[in-house]
């Protein structure tokens, strides 16, 4: 399995086939993804890239963070896990009424 990279402050018309150019110069690319809107479908500016090796993640990290593409400046970094949903922070802010269903007060 490779190593996986957050790629940040990419510009907003920034296609994944950019993407995958940019970081194929510094080694086998086994994945590239763009985050979209899920309801405009444009990009949120940040996405992700699974390189072969960990050595090439790391050379890739260390060249691409920094780099200006266009009037950005991209962060480029290992990837963190990503957050169980069912975990710390699940359907906060939503405006539930849960607690009427558990015996809580109904207005």
């Amino acid at each position: 399995m490779g190593k996986n990279i957050y790629v940040g402050s990419l510009p907003f018309d920034y296609t994944e086939d950019q993407l995958h150019e940019l970081f194929a110069k510094e080694g086998a690319v086994q994945k590239t993804q763009l985050i979209r809107d899920r309801d405009t479908g444009m990009s949120r500016g940040f996405g992700f890239v699974e390189m072969a090796s960990d050595d090439e993640a790391k050379a890739a990290i260390a060249k691409l963070n920094g780099l200006r593409i266009g009037d950005r400046q991209i962060t480029v970094n290992e990837a963190r896990p990503r957050a169980d949903r069912n975990e710390a922070g699940a359907g906060r802010g939503r405006g539930s009424f849960s607690g009427a269903r558990r015996g809580g007060r109904r207005w």
